[in-house]
């Protein structure tokens, strides 16, 4: 199974899919590949797969990626040897991904695989606060290019089975946990 977490820049996806990695033992994480650089905290191979530009456009050349791209002037995907690995594995995948990445794999699996998309909500307002409160300090511009596509990622929700206001982590935890638990029976 496949369970993909969306939700704008700063809703917590990160933050939620480690959390549910570290509570449920049968859950597994695949980091995207990215162009950007790394910020404090991030830890490659974890976090995120970190590569050049070239590699990145050698690897769509290649036809080596599932979906990608480009986010706040970078590149992101998903391998698809590093996803078929963990689903030969037999293992439950959270994947955190935004919104035309969630489209596009839902797409590609749908007919292959049990897919659930699940969104994270927060209010704006809330957004820019955790945006400049990030350990690793985005600028102005960077949280203005975030805050600016709020609208468009939220005009997608129709498109997810699950959409949870993230305001309190442990009970978005609890019920995250609870869909997976659900939709793995």
């Amino acid at each position: 199974m496949l369970v993909i977490l969306s939700g704008v820049a700063g809703a917590g996806k990160d933050t939620v899919k480690r959390e549910i990695v570290k509570r449920m033992n049968y859950v597994v994480t695949i980091p995207s590949l990215t162009t950007r650089e790394p910020r404090n905290g991030d830890i490659p191979g974890q976090t995120y797969y970190f590569v050049k530009k070239s590699e990145f456009e050698e690897m769509i050349k290649n036809n080596e990626l599932y979906e990608y791209d480009i986010h706040h002037n970078n590149y992101y995907g998903t391998s698809k040897k590093i996803l078929n690995d963990e689903i030969n594995k037999g293992n439950i995948i959270i994947k955190d991904i935004d919104v035309n990445g969630t489209e596009n794999l839902v797409n590609i699996f749908k007919n292959d695989m049990k897919v659930v998309t699940i969104f994270l909500k927060v209010e704006k307002e809330e957004l820019r606060r955790r945006l400049e409160n990030r350990i690793d300090k985005p600028s102005d511009e960077e949280i203005k290019m975030r805050l600016d596509r709020f609208e468009y990622e939220e005009s997608k929700i129709q498109n997810y089975d699950y959409v949870i206001k993230n305001v309190n982590l442990e009970k978005t935890l609890k019920v995250i946990q609870s869909i997976i638990e659900i939709e793995n029976n």
